[in-house]
């Protein structure tokens, strides 16, 4: 290995990590990675990953132990050395370089291997937990506070049901407290697990012990404790289904968040789908005679020659070497015009060759390929998203130790001041279970549930709390053009010459040919003169054009300098149109016949209709829209000038592998952007603006993008971006109104519970209908957008 250099690192690993819940809990792991020297480690609690620079040569077993001494479990996923960019051309990289599907997907299982992974393992187990724990706790809750269902003998069964809530159901949080707690820090989880267990075991204690469990008691509640001497006390209460209640609704919430992580880890599983699976491996041997043979991709090697027939995917990046053809790159790039190539052109890996035979010469395989390029990109941006600090959490670091502390001390002074201990600890247990935040914990994923519900009517997806966060401060929208703010698809726009014969000749030949121009030409013709002549003696002329013969006279269809080479007289006014098309942004090509030019075909991309609706919302919002576009500017500021966005408002002429790029510009001169788009070469941007703002993909895209984005606009409709934004805003509001409302409401009542002035039964009571009114305060967003 070389010896690092200041400005190259020694090595970049990826980890996945398991068990993390909280913000805390990636703080604890990313300080104990970056303890280790000549380690920078960022962790990423929605990709439940770690992506670390390495500046030295660092054992993995020293970075595994300091994660687990932080509480948590890690495996290396991916490894990636400086050698590598020197070395790995080849495709066949060694144990140490690890170049397979597994390490572009992360910490995912490959395509082959049915088991599941350790997130699927644990969605699954909460599921499994949540639907045994609501079926447990409805009876619960009904014989508890319901007292003419209370028929002799009830309590016991109240304990029967719910003890398997407390415990099982529960073993999360009570699991992820203790973790907590044996790094001296605390959690959401903590009080939940304290408040749970405090209810469970005051419950048990007056059931056995206390006189509760006498057959025919029934459970009364009452506001204040009973009046008498200091030292007197009634029958102890029962707590069990404030115990069940807080386990069921948390567990609800935990479910919902553990599913909407679970999605950001698809994207690059996706990306490997695109990649052709197997290749027409073309070897020569030294009398020249060639064979083809079937081969998996993994075994193709820079050098290689391979064999792509129409319809097939490119199999890596490469040059033509013989053959012609159109190769359609829409699915990595969004663009719908195909890309004309021949000999010496470069291809793309995953791009699909549209018409004629090709054969190729791989220049990059594996890691290096343009498609494993975006997949790094895609992991880099989405583990280097600054995790959201949640307000409940960073309320919960506080609030629980001061909770802890005013319990003891309600029980000490109670004990001081001559009570026995059957009040004191009545009063202390009413301390706890008045502030153990069901209404904190439901503040966040009850708002995020109706919220994300009512934007799923609208078309919109949004994939979890953390997304909801930038939208307030969201102020540029960067518009990707293609499938966008446009169709997508070309289509016939505009005909001059004698229209119907134009269009009848040349529809005849553009029939035969398989070029989406052609086919676009061909469409457009049926549609307005029904079913075309036949044609005879076509031939395609890749990347100039196509002739045959139509009802007796020879059609071209091509672009002017070849039909200039054929002989055509080409007059002044033909040129003039085709010229005027093309700087409309149309893409243009002329027809001619019997040796003359007579008219001209433009097709182009057209604009949805909502488009222009969509922008003007957006400004209404406060947020400033971009058009972003690897076309020329022409037709950049064409679409711009239909839509309502000026021309310095439009970013033309981008590389694909530049829109990253852009995004992070426009960032870096304080802008919060938001990005929309849907093809595969958005993704990394998507992932980009999500770092500070946000990434829209329109659910007509490609599926990378869209699982890559942080809200998916399922319909292709543009409108559902600013109504994504209003719906987010909204939910955000609510979500801080919830919390507001939790906090306050515990820090009024746990005053009243130290003073003795609120048994633990209206304590849980009162509890519940903070809760209530977290959940009311949400279903207001059913109205939302």
């Amino acid at each position: 290995m070389s010896s690092p250099t200041t400005s190259t690192p020694f090595a970049e690993i990826d980890l996945a990590v398991e068990g993390m819940t909280c913000a805390s809990c990636v703080a604890r792991v990313e300080k104990k990675l970056n303890a280790v020297p000549g380690v920078s480690a960022t962790v990423n609690l929605a990709t439940e990953s770690a992506h670390l620079t390495l500046e030295e040569k660092v054992p993995d077993g020293d970075l595994l132990g300091a994660v687990e001494r932080a509480g948590y479990a890690a495996t290396v996923t991916r490894r990636r050395t400086a050698d590598d960019d020197a070395t790995h051309h080849g495709g066949h990289g060694d144990g140490g370089h690890d170049t397979s599907e597994h390490a572009l997907a992360g910490h995912s299982h490959g395509a082959g291997d049915d088991t599941s992974s350790p997130a699927e393992r644990r969605q699954a187990d909460l599921r499994r937990r949540l639907r045994v724990s609501a079926v447990l706790t409805v009876p619960v809750v009904a014989l508890s506070m319901v007292p003419p269902l209370q028929l002799p003998g009830w309590q016991w069964l109240v304990a029967l049901l719910s003890l398997p809530v407390v415990t099982w159901a529960a073993w999360p949080f009570h699991r992820s407290a203790a973790k907590a707690a044996r790094h001296g820090a605390s959690t959401m989880d903590t009080l939940v697990s304290v408040g749970v267990l405090a209810a469970t075991l005051w419950s048990l204690w007056a059931l056995l012990l206390g006189g509760a469990g006498e057959i025919g008691m029934r459970m009364t509640p009452h506001l204040f404790p009973r009046q008498g001497a200091l030292g007197e006390v009634g029958m102890p209460e029962l707590y069990f289904e404030v115990a069940a209640v807080v386990t069921t609704f948390l567990l609800a919430g935990r479910y919902a968040e553990s599913r909407s992580r679970r999605r950001a880890g698809d994207a690059l599983r996706s990306l490997l789908a695109l990649g052709a699976k197997d290749v027409a491996r073309l070897t020569v041997d030294d009398a020249g005679r060639r064979t083809e043979e079937r081969v998996p991709v993994e075994r193709l090697a820079a050098g290689d020659l391979f064999v792509v027939r129409p319809g097939e995917k490119v199999a890596t990046d490469g040059v033509v070497v013989e053959g012609s053809s159109a190769v359609d790159a829409s699915m990595l790039t969004g663009e719908p015009v195909p890309v004309d190539v021949g000999p010496g052109d470069t291809v793309t890996g995953a791009t699909v060759n549209a018409s004629g035979r090709l054969v190729v010469r791989a220049t990059r395989v594996g890691e290096e390929t343009t498609l494993a390029r975006i997949g790094r990109l895609v992991t880099r941006a989405q583990t280097g998203k600054a995790p959201v600090q949640r307000l409940a959490d960073r309320i919960s670091a506080v609030f629980v130790p001061v909770v802890f502390v005013i319990a003891i001390g309600t029980f000490a002074v109670w004990m001081l001041s001559g009570a026995n201990l059957q009040a004191a600890f009545t009063a202390a247990v009413a301390v706890l279970i008045i502030a153990c935040p069901c209404a904190l914990g439901l503040a966040t994923p009850t708002a995020l549930l109706v919220g994300s519900g009512r934007a799923s009517q609208l078309g919109i997806v949004i994939k979890g709390p953390e997304i909801l966060e930038s939208t307030r401060r969201i102020d540029t929208m960067v518009l990707d053009k293609t499938g966008t703010v446009t169709e997508g698809r070309m289509e016939l726009a505009d005909v001059t010459g004698s229209r119907a014969e134009v269009l009848r000749l040349a529809g005849a030949v553009e029939a035969a040919s398989e070029h989406p121009i052609a086919q676009a030409v061909a469409t457009g013709a049926r549609a307005e003169l029904g079913d075309l002549p036949e044609v005879t003696g076509f031939t395609g002329h890749a990347g100039r054009g196509v002739s045959g013969t139509v009802e007796g006279h020879v059609v071209l269809v091509g672009r002017p300098a070849w039909l200039t080479e054929r002989g055509v007289t080409v007059p002044d006014g033909v040129t003039r149109d085709h010229a005027d098309a093309e700087r409309t942004g149309a893409t243009a090509v002329v027809v001619a016949w019997d040796g003359t030019a007579r008219g001209v075909l433009a097709v182009r991309d057209t604009v949805k209709a909502t488009s222009a609706e969509a922008v003007s919302r957006l400004r209404e919002l406060g947020v400033r829209p971009m058009l972003l576009t690897g076309d020329n500017r022409a037709t950049a500021e064409a679409v711009a000038r239909e839509v309502g966005i000026p021309a310095e408002d439009v970013l033309a002429e981008v590389l694909p592998e530049d829109k990253l790029d852009v995004v992070a510009r426009l960032q870096g001169e304080g802008r919060v952007v938001a990005m929309v788009g849907d093809g595969v070469n958005d993704a990394a941007a998507l992932a980009q603006a999500g770092q500070q703002g946000l990434g829209l993909a329109m659910g007509t895209g490609t599926d990378v993008a869209i699982e890559a984005s942080d809200i998916t606009l399922v319909t292709g409709d543009l409108r559902a971006a600013p109504t994504s934004i209003a719906v987010s805003r909204a939910t955000l509001r609510v979500i801080k109104q919830n919390l507001f409302w939790a906090f306050a409401y515990n820090v009024a009542a746990i005053p009243l519970a130290a003073l003795g002035l609120l048994n633990p039964m209206i304590a849980g009571a009162a509890m519940a209908a903070s809760s209530v009114i977290v959940v009311g305060n949400s279903l207001r967003l059913r109205r939302a957008g």
